[in-house]
């Protein structure tokens, strides 16, 4: 789908963020905007692999309670979590309690210690995988890019990393530019892009 709708204010935006009114500020203020900020990118990979099987809003919904949960997806602090730690979190019903999913989130803190120590930041290895801008935005769900991102975060012992959930984060961290043609915030994504410096 990669039609828009008009927004509140009359301008038009892309249709998906119409589903939700929390979606709103999401889109125009977030959404395929680039990112190099470690803790950010960390935090958007987990909140993607929790949304597998869910819907975003209910992701969005519950986000601050999820960064409560996991230290602000602080990933060295994370990557200490314990046993004792997954039972907690398993209680939380401020959270998705899926044991599964729990415990990529610490395993995958542990692998991006290691993706750290290997690249430099979990930045400037992201940023390896920038997309060019789609000829027809919104209509796929996965890319070249995400399914070549999925299989060496696999190979590298993550969990929960699937080509779909890596397109949805790389949409989301501004990887891409897939706000659709005719959106209101197309442009100002693309500037970001333009400006954006990659880490190295």
């Amino acid at each position: 789908m990669s039609k828009t709708l008009a927004g509140p204010d009359g301008q038009p935006r892309c249709a998906w963020c119409q589903a939700a009114p929390e979606f709103f500020d999401y889109h125009d203020q977030e959404w395929g905007y680039p990112v190099a900020d470690d803790q950010r990118l960390f935090e958007k990979l987990c909140l993607e692999s929790f949304q597998s099987g869910l819907s975003w809003r209910t992701i969005l919904n519950k986000r601050e309670n999820f960064r409560k949960a996991f230290n602000h997806f602080d990933f060295n602090a994370v990557a200490a979590f314990t046993d004792a730690d997954v039972e907690r979190l398993l209680q939380d019903e401020g959270i998705i309690r899926h044991r599964g999913k729990i415990e990529a989130v610490i395993n995958n803190a542990r692998r991006a210690q290691e993706l750290v120590a290997a690249e430099g930041s979990l930045a400037a290895y992201v940023w390896q995988y920038e997309a060019g801008n789609p000829p027809a935005p919104q209509t796929a769900s996965t890319s070249a890019e995400s399914i070549a991102m999925s299989k060496d975060l696999k190979k590298r012992g993550w969990k929960f990393v699937g080509p779909t959930t890596v397109f949805a984060f790389m949409q989301a961290m501004g990887l891409v530019n897939d706000h659709a043609i005719g959106c209101s915030k197309r442009e100002k994504a693309a500037q970001m892009r333009r400006e954006f410096t990659k880490p190295e």
